[in-house]
């Protein structure tokens, strides 16, 4: 899942996900998926982060902390807003390399006196940790997929500060390799930031279940490189905001609590 990169006004709605019964997903979708049923069990699973494993910010949050920006640097909140929407690209395709440059450049498309920029610096840094904490059910399946023998790499379309805030994060210890879009130098559903996953991973395509909530036309993408996808309804209910939807006809999970199921039945198939 991505964030809109213009506007908060964009629309944040889902169409309705068409779950299925964990038996059952692997049998759904078109004749061209349906010999997923009859592939390996992967061995590896790729998870996105904002909508997947933690809950993407909802508009009235995106506009709280917009404000918050706004008091720091004592501008107008639309001004820190519209500095925040119009930067995403910035922030999230490697333009801008940590969070002490987004800093400098918020403080500067802000027309902000530049002794603010510690402060805004340091409330990136806040937020991003704040964004990052997961749900205990979420760390025990994590948990379970590692003992299982399951390789987990996350990818996700981040800006410097989440990068920087991740290895802090009780999510990082479950996980393999972390690939983030500042650091590639692209954004969903760009086919090297898949590749830079399976890179890390040391596995080739095929080997690989990409689970993710949609965004960024991240499925797609997943299966233009050559993986598997499922489609997981987005954490935190559907007022988080995303950006790049597609219809997507395949399989789908309720929740990343169903993974472990999902395997095992793959592997009874």
């Amino acid at each position: 899942m991505r964030y809109p990169p213009t506007s908060t006004t964009l629309s944040t709605s889902l169409s309705a996900i068409n779950t299925h019964p964990v038996s059952d997903v692997l049998l759904g979708g078109s004749p061209r998926r349906d010999s997923a049923s009859r592939a390996p069990r992967p061995t590896a699973v790729i998870l996105d982060l904002f909508g997947t494993l933690v809950a993407a910010p909802s508009a009235v949050e995106r506009s709280v902390a917009a404000t918050r920006f706004a008091g720091t640097m004592r501008v107008s909140p639309a001004v820190a807003e519209s500095a925040l929407s119009d930067s995403w690209r910035a922030r999230h395709d490697g333009q801008l390399r940590s969070t002490t440059e987004v800093a400098a450049h918020l403080v500067a498309r802000c027309d902000a006196p530049a002794s603010h920029m510690d402060k805004v610096e340091q409330l990136l840094a806040e937020l991003a940790r704040d964004r990052l904490q997961a749900d205990a059910s979420l760390l025990r399946v994590l948990e379970e997929l590692r003992h299982g023998g399951v390789r987990l790499a996350v990818l996700s379309d981040a800006s410097p500060d989440i990068a920087e805030a991740w290895s802090h994060s009780d999510l990082a210890p479950h996980f393999d390799a972390a690939v983030f879009s500042c650091r590639v130098g692209a954004v969903k559903p760009a086919p090297q930031l898949f590749g830079a996953a399976l890179e890390a991973l040391g596995i080739g395509p095929k080997q690989a279940l990409y689970c993710g909530d949609g965004g960024g036309d991240e499925l797609a993408g997943a299966e233009r490189a050559g993986m598997r996808a499922v489609r997981v309804e987005r954490r935190g209910g559907q007022h988080g905001l995303a950006f790049g939807e597609t219809a997507w006809p395949g399989r789908a999970i309720p929740e990343v609590e169903a993974l472990p199921s999902l395997l095992s039945t793959w592997r009874d198939r």
